[in-house]
């Protein structure tokens, strides 16, 4: 450490901080490219034999930091992980057991979101102009939830400098897109395969509204289900998630305050054969939210959801029949 300033292993530490910030920077963007290339940015679990025509992905349970992005945050690691669907992944880990694959991002959401467009950016975190294509207003962008977020979910700022565009660029070309490459040749491949697909779009929530939320305050259900207001999906879908989650003893909402994200909207095309619903779970339900660790309800938990995911699949490849 010199002057307040975190260094990576092997880092060059002249005693000014311009001057280390300087040096270091493209030593670790080589070290980021090095450690994308050598483990991806997202896992695809693939069942032995793809029985159903589902597809379940977890964009926002990634843990994998970059060094050099907690080294640029003003927040401490623990505050950064706010904004993680933290162990999302694991609850509903058993999808390929029951022939579905399971993408997961193994990147953070507060470095690079993937649940947004490619490019929705709030120019006030950039030290340089945005260029026209630039997506620059949006009421994620106000929320301070872009591409690149500029709060974690609490509403603390996560940057202590403006960026620069390239820096956002190369997160976008390096998790953002390969991941929804990914996403893209499971939904087509599964299509082609059973003639429909089901994306099942896999959160969770705060137990209590943020601060920059309308239900800031207010404790929250147990499950949100999300069609963008009948848009993304079938209703008999959301009509199924939502008679089994009831039949468990869980209280549901719909499409409040989360209706579907970017990937909801974007992929749920049902005159197109592909349907997309959003599951958010409350965190309360499966882990302590302060210390980011699994409860002693986790396992519950995600035993009962299987329940839930048998018959999303079974409402999957009713509709492939017909």
């Amino acid at each position: 450490m010199a002057g307040g300033l975190w260094l990576p292993t092997g880092a060059f530490d002249t005693g000014d901080r311009a001057a280390n910030f300087a040096m270091n920077a493209a030593a670790m963007r080589a070290q980021s490219e090095i450690a994308v290339a050598a483990r991806p940015p997202f896992e695809v679990i693939l069942p032995g034999e793809q029985t159903a025509p589902a597809v379940f992905a977890s964009p926002h349970s990634g843990n994998d930091y970059p060094p050099e992005f907690v080294a640029q945050s003003r927040l401490r690691f623990p505050s950064l992980r706010r904004s993680e669907d933290s162990f999302v992944d694991e609850l509903f880990a058993t999808a390929p057991q029951h022939g579905a694959p399971l993408l997961r991002a193994r990147f953070p959401r507060a470095f690079v979101d993937p649940n947004r467009e490619p490019f929705e950016l709030d120019p006030a975190m950039f030290e340089d102009e945005l260029p026209a294509y630039v997506n620059t207003a949006s009421p994620r962008i106000a929320a301070g939830l872009g591409t690149i977020a500029k709060v974690v979910s609490n509403g603390e700022d996560i940057y202590a400098r403006r960026l620069s565009f390239m820096e956002a660029k190369q997160r976008i070309d390096g998790y953002y897109k390969p991941y929804h490459e990914a996403l893209r040749e499971l939904l087509t491949t599964t299509r082609a395969r059973f003639g429909a697909c089901l994306l099942v779009d896999c959160h969770s929530m705060p137990s209590v509204g943020g601060p920059m939320e309308r239900d800031a305050g207010r404790s929250r259900v147990d499950f949100v289900l999300g069609d963008c207001h009948a848009r993304s999906c079938a209703s008999v879908i959301i009509d199924r998630a939502e008679a089994v989650l009831h039949s468990l003893g869980y209280t549901v909402a719909r499409n409040a305050p989360y209706s579907g994200g970017f990937v909801t909207q974007h992929y749920g095309r049902p005159a197109e054969g592909v349907h997309a619903l959003q599951i958010e779970v409350n965190r309360a339900l499966y882990m302590d939210e302060t210390a980011i660790a699994r409860s002693a309800g986790f396992a519950g938990l995600a035993a009962r959801l299987e329940a839930l995911i048998r018959a999303l699949l079974d409402i999957a490849s009713e509709i492939a029949r017909t």
